[in-house]
């Protein structure tokens, strides 16, 4: 309690503002782990909040699908990839709120750090908590693009549950059907082309949506870079802390916007081509 009084003081943020913050960013961290699987599982049957369970109930209804040769999932396997989008739908709204919270905060203690003179504890206390909400709020971006990812191709999001290192029985045989239609796509035939075009398809939307997802970060994050450099710019000469600030900002936002450049980029390749990813996938090679 004293240390955060004293934060308080020393950065100049609103101490009721702080407590709030830290208090939602808390409760929403509690949420976003126990929460989701409990809220997606309700009106259904199985015990499907236990991943366990959901494993076990998963495998069978793949291969159901698969021997179908159906374009739609049969009722055993729309009920376990409904389960799985409302699961990310309820992750995804529990990240944004919480990268909201970590930005607004983040900013709180980056102005105050910045308005605080001398290079005492207050200042690197501030320094240590604002880098460390940054990061919290990276964390919570990529949590939120991974989960919408999952909402927006729910069931290629729940194959990455099957246990594809060390299949067995049935499910052994439709993953080397599987694997053996991949290979010789799209020029297939027979029971399982349409089954295997949705699973292609959807897998090629898995990508795309992170594909767009990584463009707009990468959008986002190159003005932030260009804010910071004018930042710094424009900074007096003799604010060496903003300056210096500003600096850090203006690099690592360049470099991470590199970096998700590079994502979005490998992802939109594999949207256009989906096929010899999801081989590599059934492979266990992903």
């Amino acid at each position: 309690m004293r240390t955060h009084k004293a934060l308080s003081r020393s950065a100049e943020v609103p101490g009721r503002a702080l407590a709030v913050l830290l208090a939602l960013s808390v409760a929403l961290g509690a949420a976003f782990v126990l929460a989701p699987s409990r809220l997606a599982a309700i009106g259904t049957d199985g015990g499907l909040s236990e991943q366990r369970n959901l494993i076990d109930a998963l495998s069978p209804a793949f291969v159901k699908y698969w021997r179908s040769g159906d374009q739609g999932f049969p009722p055993d396997l729309q009920r376990l990839v409904d389960y799985w989008l409302r699961f990310h739908v309820i992750k995804a709204v529990l990240a944004a709120a919480l990268l909201i919270v970590f930005v607004v905060l983040g900013v709180l203690l980056w102005k105050a750090f910045l308005r605080s003179s001398g290079p005492g504890a207050g200042g690197r206390g501030l320094a240590s908590a604002a880098i460390l909400v940054s990061v919290l709020a990276l964390v919570s971006l990529v949590s939120l693009m991974a989960n919408v990812q999952g909402a927006m191709a729910a069931f290629s999001s729940a194959t990455t549950l099957l246990p594809l290192g060390a299949p067995s029985g049935q499910l052994a045989g439709a993953i080397d059907q599987i694997k053996q239609g991949l290979a010789h796509y799209p020029s297939t035939s027979g029971q399982n082309a349409v089954a295997l075009k949705v699973m292609v398809n959807d897998f090629g939307l898995y990508h795309a949506v992170l594909a767009v997802m990584a463009s707009i970060v990468a959008l986002v994050l190159v003005g932030l870079s260009v804010l910071s450099w004018r930042r710094f710019a424009t900074a007096d000469r003799s604010d060496r802390r903003t300056r210096r600030t500003m600096r850090s900002f203006g690099v690592l936002s360049a470099l991470l916007a590199l970096t998700v450049i590079v994502i979005a980029l490998a992802n939109e390749g594999t949207a256009t081509d989906p096929a010899p990813a999801l081989l590599g996938f059934y492979k266990g090679g992903l």
